[in-house]
């Protein structure tokens, strides 16, 4: 006689801090000189650079994602009456202590603008790790309560596998700066992250019983 299987799904969910904020930070520069407006954008980048320099311990990725200079015209097929240009730099960061007073300084540079930031776990956290292995135990829990049921114990696994119901982290709604003439620190509520697994399992169980007889 084949074996009885049971099949359930185990859940798990669990709040648990961020391990990185993203922002990203972006220079403009208008002028009706095209070498005007390059001087101003890499003089701007430049200040943003020794900005992000100064705090380079909390600081775990930045990137170049966004680069632009384009002329500008007042009607179609006319020439250009002015150019305008910007650079964008991705800001990873790990401490988040000093998190509002870095955008606060960037913030305050001459025609900058600010996004984000978006709070986020670290790809493959252990966080992840540690919720399947809870949403595991959550279903031998329920396959045992089964089995009881009948009075059997359990005897095998055939099948552990992810569920199409699992979900990924959240990700914090971004929230825009503009530059702003301060030398204070912006006041920043790092957002929960939601971790949220299920699982299938399959397993065998011993010859049941039927309660009763």
């Amino acid at each position: 006689m084949d074996p009885t299987i049971v099949i359930v799904h185990g859940e798990a969910r669990r709040e648990v801090p961020p391990e990185q904020a993203v922002f990203a930070v972006t220079v403009n520069a208008s002028d009706r000189d095209k070498a005007t407006v390059v001087a101003r954008l890499t003089r701007r980048a430049a200040e943003v650079g020794t900005i992000l320099d100064r705090f380079g311990t909390a600081i775990e990725r930045r990137e170049t994602t966004g680069l632009q200079v384009h002329p500008e015209f007042k009607r179609r097929g006319e020439k250009a009456v002015s150019f305008a240009g910007s650079i964008t730099t991705t800001v990873t960061v790990t401490d988040f202590e000093p998190l509002g007073e870095l955008l606060a300084q960037l913030a305050a540079g001459e025609l900058t603008s600010l996004s984000g930031p978006w709070w986020q776990l670290r790809p493959g956290s252990g966080a992840g790790a540690d919720v399947r292995r809870a949403a595991v135990a959550d279903a031998f829990d329920r396959a045992r309560d089964y089995a009881s049921a009948v009075g059997s114990r359990l005897d095998r696994i055939v099948e552990i596998a992810d569920a199409d119901a699992a979900s990924a982290p959240q990700m914090m709604r971004a929230m825009a700066f503009e530059a702003a003439d301060t030398g204070d620190a912006f006041d920043l509520h790092p957002q929960q992250q939601t971790v949220e697994v299920r699982v299938l399992l399959r397993v065998t169980i011993t010859e049941p019983t039927v309660p009763g007889t």
